[in-house]
C-alpha cells in the first residue's frame, strides 16, 4: 500500500472504559478502520489527562485500574479519512476528535 505525501491524521480521545457494542470502543475503532482499509491505527494509553467533564485521570500507583483516557491514531489519505469519519461519528458518544494534515515521509512493510 502506498500512501499520498500529503495525508491526514486523526486523532480520537475517548475513555479506557468506554464501550460500544459490547466491546472496548478502542478496539472496535481500530476494527473498523481495518475493515474499512486504513493505513493504520494506533492506540496510545496516557499517562494523565482530563476531557471535557474535568475529571482528572492518572496512572499513579495506587489508581492502576482506573479508566485512563486513551488517544487512537489514524493516518491516511484524505478521502478515505472523509469517508470513515461518519462511522466513527456514530460510535463516538462521549469524546474528542480531531483532523490535521501530515507529510507522510516513508510507509513500509518488510513483507511476510
Amino acid at each position: 500500500m502506498n500512501l499520498p505525501k500529503n495525508a491526514e491524521r486523526i486523532r480520537i480521545f475517548i475513555g479506557e472504559g468506554d464501550r460500544q457494542q459490547g466491546k472496548p470502543l478502542y478496539e472496535l475503532i481500530v476494527e473498523k478502520a481495518r475493515e474499512a482499509g486504513l493505513a493504520g491505527a494506533t492506540v496510545l494509553r496516557a499517562v494523565m489527562g482530563y476531557g471535557a467533564n474535568s475529571r482528572v485521570r492518572t496512572n499513579k500507583i495506587l489508581r492502576l485500574s482506573e479508566d485512563m483516557s486513551l488517544v487512537v491514531e489514524i493516518v491516511d489519505e484524505t478521502e478515505k479519512i472523509n469517508a470513515f469519519l461518519p462511522l466513527l461519528d456514530n460510535l463516538i458518544n462521549e469524546g474528542l476528535v480531531t483532523r490535521e494534515p501530515v507529510e507522510v515521509l516513508f510507509y513500509r512493510h518488510a513483507g511476510g
